[in-house]
C-alpha cells in the first residue's frame, strides 16, 4: 500500500474543455492546486434530477448523457461565478453603507428623528396612569423631563384626590403645594387614594413567604422599640429597625443614572430614598444590643423552638460583607428574637412608614 507522502497531486490545467469533466473535479484533490471549480457530488445529483425533470419523465426512466450533464454543470459554474461577482459587489456596497453609518453616528443622534415640543409631552402626561409613569419616562428625554416637573406631580395628585380618604397632615391638599419633597409626598398619597396601589399593601401576609434579601449589606440608621396595644395577657412588643441601602461605588467618581434638573431638585428631594423599616412584633420584651451604625450581613426567618411561632436571627458587622462571601458565625453582633408574631418590611412609600422631620 503506497504511503501518503508519495501520493501524486494533479496539476492545474488552464484550458479545460467544457464538454468533459476531469477526474480532478470529482477526486479528493487539493483546491489550492486544482482550481477547476470542482462540483460537489450532492450538487451533481441535484443537477441530474433537474435535467430529468426538464425532459418531462421520471428519474428512473431516462438516463442522462455525459454531454448534457457537462453542459448543465458549465452553466451552473457560470452562474456561481456571476453570483460571486454580485456578492463581491454587494459586499462593497455593505462596506460603503457601514462607512456612511459610522459618519452618521459621528454627526450625532440629534440630527435624525422628530423632536416634539415639551408642551405636547406635558399634555400626554395628563392621561398616564400612575403605574405607567416609568414606561412613559423611558420614551425619550423630553418625556423624562416632563416627569421631573412640579406641574406633573401636582396634576397627578389632583386627579386622584379623594376627600373621603384619610390623609396625614403632610399629605393634605393645602400643604401638598410645597415644592420640597413634592414627588415623595404624591407617591405616598397615591398608596392611600389610588385603589390598585392600596390593594397591593393589603395582600401582603404578616410573615413573608421567603426571607427578604433586600436588607443585605444595609446599614442600620435607627432602632427603637415600643409596647403594642392590647390586654396585659396579650401585650406585644414592636421592634423597629430603620435601614438604608448603600449606594454602589462607581469608578472616577461618576454619578449613577440621569441627574434631575437643578430647578426641580427640591421637588425630588427625599431623605428616605433607599430606606426600609423592619418591624418585628414579639409576644414579650426581649433584650437586644444596640446596633445603630452597623451593617446587616445576615437575616433569617426560621421556625421557633416551640414549633408554633417564628424565630428571627440577624447578624451585624462593622463593615459590609464582600459580594460572594458568607458571614462567619464567630464574627459580628448577633440579635435573636424568639418567639415572633409578625415580620413586616416597609418601603419609604408605605402609609405606616414614619415621616422624616425634614419632609
Amino acid at each position: 500500500m503506497p504511503k501518503k507522502g508519495n501520493r501524486k497531486r494533479l496539476k492545474y490545467r488552464g484550458n479545460i474543455s467544457s464538454e468533459t469533466v476531469t477526474v480532478a473535479d470529482y477526486a479528493d484533490s487539493d483546491p489550492a492546486i486544482v482550481k477547476t471549480g470542482r462540483v460537489k457530488k450532492a450538487v451533481a445529483n441535484a443537477i441530474q434530477k433537474e435535467v430529468k425533470l426538464l425532459c418531462g419523465l421520471e428519474a428512473s426512466q431516462v438516463p442522462v448523457t455525459e454531454e448534457a450533464l457537462s453542459s448543465v454543470v458549465e452553466d451552473h459554474l457560470d452562474c456561481d461565478s456571476s453570483d460571486q461577482v454580485d456578492a463581491d459587489g454587494h459586499s462593497n456596497e455593505l462596506k460603503v453603507s457601514r462607512k456612511k453609518k459610522s459618519k452618521r453616528q459621528q454627526e450625532g443622534p440629534e440630527d435624525y428623528g422628530e423632536q416634539y415640543p415639551i408642551d405636547i409631552w406635558l399634555f400626554l402626561a395628563s392621561y398616564i396612569r400612575p403605574e405607567d409613569i416609568v414606561k412613559f419616562a423611558l420614551i425619550c428625554k423630553s418625556a423624562w423631563a416632563v416627569t421631573c416637573t412640579a406641574a406633573f406631580w401636582t396634576r397627578l395628585y389632583k386627579r386622584y384626590y379623594c376627600s373621603d380618604v384619610y390623609l396625614p397632615e403632610r399629605l393634605q391638599r393645602e400643604v401638598i403645594g410645597k415644592l420640597s419633597s413634592l414627588r415623595a409626598c404624591v407617591i405616598r398619597s397615591l398608596y392611600l387614594m389610588y385603589e390598585p396601589f392600596h390593594s397591593r399593601l393589603s395582600e401582603k401576609p404578616s410573615i413573608p413567604e421567603s426571607t427578604p434579601t433586600t436588607l443585605q449589606n444595609c446599614s442600620c440608621l435607627l432602632y427603637w422599640c415600643k409596647k403594642g396595644s392590647g390586654n396585659r395577657s396579650d401585650q406585644r412588643w414592636e421592634f423597629n429597625y430603620k435601614f438604608k441601602k448603600q449606594s454602589p461605588k462607581l469608578k472616577n467618581g461618576c454619578r449613577n443614572g440621569l441627574q434631575f434638573p437643578r430647578q426641580y431638585e427640591q421637588v425630588h428631594k427625599n431623605p428616605d430614598q433607599d430606606c426600609y423599616l423592619l418591624q418585628i412584633t414579639t409576644f414579650n420584651f426581649i433584650f437586644t444590643p444596640v446596633v445603630m451604625g452597623m451593617t446587616l450581613t445576615l437575616f433569617t426567618i426560621n421556625v421557633s423552638t416551640d414549633m408554633r411561632h417564628h424565630r428571627v436571627r440577624m447578624l451585624f458587622q462593622d463593615s459590609p460583607l464582600p459580594q460572594g462571601k458568607k458571614p462567619k458565625k464567630d464574627q459580628g453582633l448577633q440579635v435573636i428574637l424568639d418567639p415572633v408574631h409578625s415580620v413586616r418590611l416597609l418601603d419609604w412609600w408605605h402609609p405606616q412608614y414614619p415621616f422624616s422631620a425634614s419632609i
